[in-house]
């Protein structure tokens, strides 16, 4: 005879997570970003990509003992030290410390030439040198669309995106890919947001002369999350999003 009250065991497996950092992110994710798995930031230009991604390393660094690497395809290393210095982030001294490393890898699409086969080896064996040299937990690459500015065909690209976040995941480091908007779908490649685990969308607009920035969390795989717009500001302390703005949390 089974009681009334007595309890059911659950079979639900909570997915591990990494907390941010971030002020009103880790509540509205419910934990943070998918521990070991890709993360896809996507917007406009000036919406907060890249200052949210270098963020998620700094917090890393200094509240949870987590070093970090960060890929840059456009700004260098004393560019992205000058533009978060503001902040207080002092990015010379944590890359001093090991605890940030940051890389700057040049692509100029006009001397780029699409011969023959195209793969990303090169780079997984930079990033796997970077991420071993600091035993890093986090990496940011920013921004992935600039890998593929030079290559037309869609099939290689469509398989090296596949390749990059199955590699990721192999190095069970948590990352943030971050990518401009395309014209009719999250990215310009339009691919990114199936192969990752969670992908996050700002934006930022002018209604009536305002400038409001919002934050979404498009999909999160194995994980219940927030799902409407929640308006972000950018202070002197960092990103801070406001959950309660809004009320409901997505299925």
């Amino acid at each position: 005879m089974i009681e009334l009250n007595s309890k059911i065991p659950s079979k639900h497996k909570e997915l591990p997570k990494c907390s941010t950092g971030i002020n009103g992110l880790d509540e509205i994710t419910k934990g943070g970003l998918p521990k070991a798995r890709p993360t896809l930031v996507c917007g406009t230009a000036g919406c907060g990509k890249t200052l949210l991604a270098m963020e998620f390393l700094v917090r890393g660094a200094v509240q949870y003992n987590e070093p970090g690497v960060f890929i840059a395809f456009e700004e260098t290393p004393e560019e992205l030290t000058e533009n978060v210095a503001s902040l207080g982030w002092d990015l010379k001294q944590l890359s001093a410390e090991n605890k940030i490393s940051i890389d700057h890898i040049h692509i100029d699409p006009e001397e780029f030439q699409e011969v023959g086969e195209y793969d990303l080896e090169a780079l997984f064996i930079r990033l796997g040198c970077a991420i071993d040299q600091i035993g890093a937990k986090r990496i940011v690459l920013d921004t992935i669309e600039v890998l593929f500015s030079g290559l037309s065909n869609a099939a290689i690209i469509r398989s090296e995106l596949r390749r990059l976040f199955r590699w990721l995941k192999t190095k069970g480091v948590t990352a943030i890919i971050t990518a401009e908007r395309g014209d009719s779908s999250l990215t310009r490649q339009g691919l990114e947001e199936y192969v990752s685990d969670c992908v996050i969308r700002l934006d930022q607009r002018i209604e009536e002369e305002v400038s409001t920035r919002r934050l979404q969390i498009i999909k999160y795989r194995g994980s219940s999350h927030g799902s409407n717009e929640y308006p972000f500001l950018i202070s002197e302390n960092g990103i801070s999003v406001m959950p309660h703005y809004f009320c409901g949390f997505g299925p």
